[in-house]
């Protein structure tokens, strides 16, 4: 079977690396001080098997750079982070670029009313700047229908593929985090076609109950699961930072690619890693998909 295999962690990874503490900014001030670094995590990434390059453009949106007081760098910390994806992709000599669409607001947060109006600005706004390095667009972490619905409109007008993945509960993988049931989604599909729907930043263990619902939606599907032990109430806060959540220490790579190999077992065609997944649990991913006869494409 064809296997795509995404990045792992990238946020998570170039703080790490950049020696800063985390913000609410993620990783994004990181692109302002050390462009380098978001473009080594990249490239680690490719030699570790991946196909695709996930852009660091989760958290750029317009309302987090506001209360940072940062808006006037949006448009160029888009154009770094595309750069950089870019640039390794080019180094590597294959690979395609996800442009990055995170939540507006913040993370696992479906309570965030956002009108639907201003999320389709907002996003279209994103896809406009993004598309001409991007190959793909990759909508992340999507906790509610009302979430993905504003992501998909703001991708309307693009000709690049376009694959939204969502997160569910940390308990019931048939339901997003809002706690609406995952099967909801089926008439977004259906109106708004993405090429693909994906499960991420889930815990791992959830995943494979919410893929048998995906799959019905009749799309190619996947998942890239997190290494969190959970989402904790202090992250579920404005404005909130990554160290207010702990990574397992049950989940390395050998145990991660388990679970993925399961998935591709399920039929899924699409597979990496979310937040606490770094470059070697993608090795390994990589090569037990290459010993089980996949080809990765």
């Amino acid at each position: 079977m064809q296997i795509t295999l995404l990045d792992g962690s990238i946020g998570q990874e170039i703080v790490k690396r950049s020696g800063d503490r985390p913000t609410p900014l993620w990783s994004t001030s990181v692109m302002m001080d050390q462009p380098d670094v978001v473009g080594a995590v990249h490239a680690e990434y490719f030699s570790a098997g991946a196909t695709v390059a996930s852009t660091n453009t989760y958290a750029v949106h317009r309302d987090r750079l506001v209360r940072a007081g940062l808006e006037d760098q949006f448009e160029d910390l888009l154009s770094i982070a595309m750069a950089q994806a870019e640039a390794a992709r080019d180094a590597h000599g294959a690979g395609r670029i996800a442009a990055v669409l995170g939540p507006l607001g913040a993370s696992y947060r479906p309570d965030l009313q956002i009108p639907l109006d201003e999320a389709q600005r907002l996003f279209s706004e994103l896809v406009h700047l993004m598309e001409p390095k991007a190959d793909l667009f990759l909508i992340e972490t999507a906790s509610s229908l009302d979430h993905a619905r504003g992501a998909l409109k703001g991708c309307a007008a693009t000709s690049k593929p376009v694959w939204l993945a969502v997160t569910v509960m940390d308990e019931d993988g048939t339901r997003l985090r809002s706690g609406e049931a995952l099967r909801d989604l089926a008439p977004l599909i259906d109106e708004f076609q993405p090429e693909a729907v994906l499960i991420n930043c889930s815990r791992p263990e959830v995943i494979a109950e919410g893929l048998e619902i995906v799959r019905t939606f009749g799309k190619p599907f996947g998942a890239f699961a997190n290494g969190f032990t959970g989402i904790t109430e202090g992250f579920l806060q404005d404005a909130p930072t990554v160290d207010a959540l702990e990574q397992r220490r049950d989940l390395g790579p050998v145990e991660y690619a388990k679970f993925a190999m399961g998935w591709v077992a399920q039929g899924a065609t699409i597979v990496g890693g979310c937040c606490e997944i770094g470059p070697a649990h993608i090795a390994e991913l990589a090569r037990q998909l290459r010993a089980a006869g996949h080809q990765i494409i």
